[in-house]
């Protein structure tokens, strides 16, 4: 009996000592079950302007809890795609996602993440691609800087034994640059991370409207949250929205601009703005043209955009328009409506009241950006058949 109970001591004293280590920590920084999360990552698009084809390859996506840590420095993660994916991001509208893949991560808040994308090459000399519209297929040139990852700041936390689920949301229209005369075109990606959220807006829209130049939005304070195309149904989803009130606009050549102001999207619930039986349908408008030149000082290739705004009589602003500058000559031209805005509040029937606004009228403010740097202008009035012009200097 004895004997058996210094045994049972002698087991207790040594499952204390293994105790009193483990709560020590041991100097470890090998994250354990308890202290580690997983991020899951996805890829949707926007539509782009003018072309039929954007074709990327992602090699990997990288995540520091550093925003200012370089590409060489500590403290990153990474999800390696192996093979590099190869993905025509004109595919990724509507809500259609392109799994990246996932990785574990110990718990924590990012705030940096690189999206590093494959090189053109001699063995793969269309690894990143575009086909402008009734084109051929042409090789996108990527800037030498892009080797250690196009730069994103994230607002992502990792929490011990979840998933983070986040979409990088890529610009296609913003992240393609021509460049003169020369027949090249330039990738400058433009990429916004957000949470996979289940809830956005859905609805149809006049299936003539299924043509390119078709923008459908979701904007807050004029600034573009979410967009899409529709499909040759007029079918349209915005999705991941995050949870909120917004403004719905829809621009298309040859039609007035049509907005939903004050649509409410609640969590994990998509709103429904028009159906097959009852569709949304931009009236016909003549359009006009705002036009001009973008000059960067010293630059010797311009990455410029400019955007047409128009405030509404209810105080919103509303992007209506926006496209890159030439990176050879800084040239740029908006297509624009030489009328009024069709507006109406949201109501939950979808029995939408539309009017022209005529605070509105067909005046737009032009807000031309290179870097960090911004220029704006206007009013100007735009006319049936004319061209207004407007340059920029940075």
């Amino acid at each position: 009996m004895n004997s058996n109970l210094n045994r049972l001591l002698a087991s207790i004293g040594i499952a204390a000592s293994v105790l009193a280590l483990a709560a020590c920590g041991g100097g470890s920084t090998t994250p354990t079950a308890t202290t580690q999360g997983t991020l899951n990552l996805s890829l949707t698009d926007a539509p782009s302007c003018g072309y039929d084809h954007v074709n990327v390859t992602i090699d990997k996506v990288r995540v520091n809890q550093s925003s200012t840590a370089a590409d060489t420095d500590s403290g990153w993660s990474e999800i390696v795609l192996n093979p590099p994916m190869r993905v025509d991001l004109q595919t990724l509208t509507n809500g259609v996602l392109a799994t990246l893949g996932q990785t574990p991560l110990p718990a924590g808040h990012y705030t940096q993440m690189r999206l590093v994308l494959a090189d053109n090459t001699s063995s793969t000399p269309l690894a990143n691609s575009v086909v402008p519209t009734g084109g051929s297929e042409v090789a996108l040139t990527t800037p030498s800087a892009q080797q250690s990852g196009v730069k994103m700041n994230v607002d992502i936390t990792i929490a011990a034994n979840q998933i983070a689920d986040f979409v990088l949301d890529f610009n296609a229209c913003r992240s393609i640059v021509s460049a003169g005369n020369s027949g090249k075109y330039l990738l400058k990606p433009v990429v916004a991370v957000t949470p996979n959220f289940i809830s956005g807006v859905a609805g149809y829209v006049d299936p003539t409207l299924a043509a390119p130049g078709t923008v459908i939005s979701v904007q807050q304070a004029g600034a573009v949250i979410k967009a899409t195309a529709p499909d040759s149904t007029g079918k349209f989803l915005l999705q991941p929205v995050a949870p909120g009130t917004y403004d719905f606009v829809v621009t298309a050549p040859g039609r007035a601009s049509t907005v939903i102001t004050g649509v409410p999207v609640a969590t994990g619930t998509v709103t429904s703005l028009g159906t097959q039986a009852a569709l949304l349908t931009p009236a016909v408008a003549a359009d006009g043209t705002a036009a001009g030149v973008v000059t960067v000082a010293g630059a010797t290739t311009i990455l410029a955009t400019v955007d047409a705004t128009q405030t509404l009589g209810n105080g919103d602003v509303v992007d209506v328009g926006g496209t890159s500058a030439d990176a050879t000559s800084g040239a740029y031209a908006l297509t624009l409506p030489a009328i009024a805005p069709m507006v109406a509040g949201y109501v939950s029937t979808g029995a939408f009241s539309f009017a022209a606004d005529a605070t509105a009228g067909a005046n737009y403010h032009l807000l031309a950006a290179s870097g960090s740097a911004t220029q704006a202008a206007g009013p100007i009035a735009i006319t049936s058949g004319a061209t207004v012009t407007t340059n920029f200097a940075f």
